[in-house]
């Protein structure tokens, strides 16, 4: 029996979260939904991790197995015309059984996008976070900078995070101005409940000149200020890539 890894792009605004919820519609139950339509069997799907409701995708990977012969067009191509205008498979490729799209991953990278303006935009309002406050930038890449490496993530999780371990490994954090845009590249190992969405709102703090630079150590430390890290919204954070 065949095994396909998938790699989703989705405009999570509509949606619940990647993984199937009681309480409303999830990417997960349409994509199984559309390839039930093409395969004519159940199919259960396994993703490289899950993404709060409000949060999109570029690069989310998972995979399935399926007794149905198909050309690998034909699983992008025909998957896709059974979805919504805001899933689609952009990618559709035969693994080895031994694949996994979580237990194989080595990392992942999410772009959180902040627009800086004291306008609302139509254009952005469902893929940004709308900062009207000036921020110093300089001062966030500065204080970016304390996240690098492998610490004790405790302090940016929130309540309901089930991960064995809070430790996590960051490999870059980068900051990169466009305009009124200022994206936030995170990449690393892995990443507890809301984590990356604590990370920024600490960030933003930090750029509006409501907490110290040196703040992100020692909440990394255990010796933070006493104040849980502030969540950046759902709508402004984008899974860009997973890494095997």
């Amino acid at each position: 029996m065949p095994r396909i890894k998938l790699v989703v792009e989705y405009l999570g605004t509509a949606y619940v979260g990647w993984q199937l919820q009681p309480n409303g519609v999830s990417v997960q139950a349409v994509l199984e939904q559309a390839l039930r339509q093409l395969a004519g069997e159940e199919v259960r799907v396994h993703s490289s991790g899950r993404t709060d409701a409000g949060v999109h995708a570029l690069g989310m990977v998972c995979h399935f197995d399926s007794s149905r012969q198909l050309p690998m067009q034909a699983w992008r191509d025909g998957v896709n015309r059974f979805l919504p205008e805001e899933v689609a498979v952009r990618e559709a490729v035969e693994v080895e059984q031994g694949f996994h799209a979580r237990f194989s991953a080595r990392g992942k990278c999410y772009r959180y996008t902040i627009l800086r303006a004291k306008v609302r935009s139509p254009l952005y309002m469902r893929t940004s976070w709308q900062v009207r406050q000036e921020l110093d930038v300089e001062l966030m890449r500065q204080a970016a900078a304390g996240f690098i490496g492998e610490h004790d993530f405790s302090a940016f999780r929130t309540t309901g995070c089930a991960a064995a371990t809070t430790r996590r490994r960051i490999d870059s954090v980068v900051l990169q101005e466009s305009g009124e845009l200022l994206y936030i590249d995170v990449c690393g190992s892995g990443f507890l409940k809301n984590m990356v969405r604590m990370m920024v709102g600490t960030l933003v703090e930090i750029g509006r000149g409501k907490r110290p630079v040196e703040d992100i150590s020692r909440m990394l430390s255990g010796q933070g200020s006493g104040r849980a890290a502030l969540t950046a919204p759902a709508q402004g954070l984008c899974l860009l890539e997973v890494w095997y």
